[in-house]
């Protein structure tokens, strides 16, 4: 069952086109994370789906409806990039306030405690932490036990026990049968939540699959070596020296071992292993091109790389 849906959904400001038809469906049960540098228009399409922009073309669906449909968005949950919470109210009158537009929400100490706040209910939010701040905006998407979550960024400027904790609480409920939908800049985030992966650059799916896919729809391996100079090697994508070794991000590993040998090349330590998703995701935006130009009509665009993911093609 499909929960959310862009079709071929476009978005303008002025001049810019933030995204250049989309497609994209959310179905039920699965955790999604939407990957693409800033400006990719990752923002833009979490605001379509929920109903806080309309698109310039195309068309996006909340179950089945209107985004802008009320008794469509009370089945989701919702935490934005940016939050802003009344700093004289207490942690548990913010989420008493939140609970009371929702007709069977998550007790407030559950709640708290699944977010790693249960010692804060009597603390003015303006006397929180930032990172305190985030976690209860996060914790808010989940108060109404919604069908659908959609985070952007939800750890951001938390620290590395903090954002488990959220971890966490997202798995278990993703594990009791929930469906979320999460953008992040941190790309083990994605590696360790994520059963499938949307990559956008420029306003267009780069590519839609599982991780592992994803790294595969690049080929590219990550060979690394000690080595005091290197020739001109064959397939090499990206190079960069840490603490003495270097770095070679290659599409063909066999042909570059093979061109360090008849190179005569001397060199130590040599390793070959699959590239990371931070390794894939940067090899995939590197090759996408703005999307500035004048909106298409029609057609569907040639992608950089597109895979299905458990259903139609998803391709922008």
């Amino acid at each position: 069952m499909i929960l959310a849906r862009a079709d071929q959904a476009s978005r303008r400001y002025g001049d810019v086109l933030a995204l250049d038809r989309v497609d994209l469906d959310v179905r039920a049960g699965e955790l999604v994370g939407l990957l693409g540098p800033n400006g990719a228009g990752k923002s833009t399409l979490m605001n379509l789906l929920v109903g806080l922009r309309r698109p310039s073309s195309g068309r996006v669906e909340l179950f089945g409806g209107d985004p802008r449909d009320p008794a469509s968005r009370r089945q989701i949950g919702v935490t934005p990039q940016e939050t802003g919470l009344p700093g004289t109210l207490r942690v548990g009158e913010v989420v008493d306030f939140v609970s009371a537009h929702y007709p069977d929400p998550v007790p407030r100490g559950e709640l708290l405690d699944r977010f790693g706040l249960g010692d804060l209910a009597r603390r003015q939010t303006g006397g929180l932490s930032g990172g305190q701040r985030r976690r209860l905006a996060v914790a808010l998407a989940f108060v109404g036990r919604p069908r659908l979550v959609l985070l952007d960024e939800p750890t951001t400027g938390l620290d590395v026990a903090a954002r488990h904790t959220l971890w966490d609480a997202i798995r278990a409920f993703h594990d009791d049968g929930g469906t979320v939908l999460l953008s992040s800049h941190y790309l083990e985030e994605v590696e360790a939540l994520a059963r499938r992966v949307v990559v956008i650059g420029q306003g267009r799916v780069l590519a839609d699959d599982t991780v592992d896919a994803v790294r595969g729809i690049v080929g590219v391996r990550r060979v690394s070596l000690v080595a005091d100079e290197l020739p001109e090697l064959p397939g090499v994508v990206r190079t960069e020296r840490i603490d003495g070794r270097l770095h070679l991000l290659t599409t063909d590993a066999d042909q570059l071992v093979r061109a360090l040998v008849t190179a005569g090349t001397v060199f130590a330590d040599l390793e070959v292993r699959p590239t990371s998703l931070e390794e894939a995701f940067l090899a995939i935006t590197s090759g996408s091109e703005p999307a500035t130009g004048p909106e298409p009509t029609g057609g569907k665009p040639a992608q950089p790389a597109t895979a299905a993911a458990g259903g139609r093609p998803t391709t922008a």
